[in-house]
């Protein structure tokens, strides 16, 4: 039987995709990220009847990790863990960490064993995207509504007796907004807002410039990514009159850690390079 129109298209566009994948960037960039975003949907479909046993338990996003860090290995990214000892230390505390990408998640997978239990503070937006939505759910993600920055507030808030109770991480991203610009943007106060009124240390963590993406250029290359994990910084004894010096003094100690780490890794790939030449 003579093959069908759809089985040549389907033959030829399979034959076409390694000559597309090496000699066009823009391809590259939209594949690697269709990549990326379809095994996390397949994963979350898999996932979704286990973790339907124990909904809204954080020790699912360790389930959910150990198939999707994967990821990173087909992307060519390489995670680095500094700093460790404080982020395995089983104990509540507010995450806070710069915001590049939706890459930062593949980062997040990577060390969600380090940290074991955590939960993250996520736009609405991203229930609504299933199945990864609902597999967010019953990882115990908690979702607020940006533009309603009180019942944002209100809904963390509810939410801290529990974290402070079964020694939970509670990761947040003060920037709002991923931008991938070289710089750590102002942050908002929702994080340290809870962490005053929690009186929760603040956990700083850096992930390094993402040097080999670029949304304008549509480039995504192979990369190495440093992970930085900083001293906790006591809320003990604060209040709300102390809010802005201890954004200003986060925000200050991760932005010279982003640019340290993000030069060093400058630094050794031109080494790198000089090495080739």
């Amino acid at each position: 039987m003579a093959p069908s129109c759809f089985e040549v298209v389907l033959v030829a566009f399979i034959l076409i995709l390694p000559f597309l994948y090496e000699t066009s960037r823009t391809f590259r960039y939209y594949f690697k990220f269709l990549v990326y975003y379809g095994i996390v949907m397949c994963n979350a479909v898999l996932l979704i009847p286990l973790m339907a046993f124990r909904p809204g338990n954080v020790k699912n996003l360790i389930l959910a990790s150990s198939l999707c860090h994967h990821i990173s290995t087909l992307l060519g990214l390489r995670w680095e863990l500094r700093g460790r000892e404080h982020l395995e230390k089983d104990e509540a505390c507010i995450i806070v960490a710069n915001h590049q990408s939706s890459l930062d998640i593949l980062g997040m997978f990577d060390i969600w064993p380090v940290m074991d239990k955590c939960t993250v503070v996520a736009k609405k937006e991203v229930f609504y995207a299933w199945p990864f939505g609902l597999a967010a759910w019953l990882c115990g993600l908690i979702f607020i509504d940006r533009m309603n920055s009180e019942k944002a507030r209100s809904i963390i808030n509810s939410a801290t007796e529990h974290i402070k109770k079964e020694k939970i991480k509670l990761w947040i991203f003060p920037e709002g907004t991923r931008r991938n610009t070289g710089e750590i943007h102002p942050y908002k106060k929702g994080a340290f807002h809870v962490a005053i009124s929690s009186q929760l240390p603040i956990l700083p963590v850096v992930f390094s410039s993402y040097y080999f993406l670029s949304k304008e250029e549509k480039r995504l290359d192979s990369g190495r990514v440093v992970i930085t994990t900083l001293p906790p910084i006591s809320t003990k004894g604060l209040n709300i009159s102390d809010l802005e010096a201890l954004m200003d003094k986060t925000r200050n100690i991760m932005a010279e850690v982003y640019h340290s780490t993000s030069r060093e890794i400058h630094q050794s790939l031109s080494s790198t390079k000089s090495y080739v030449k």
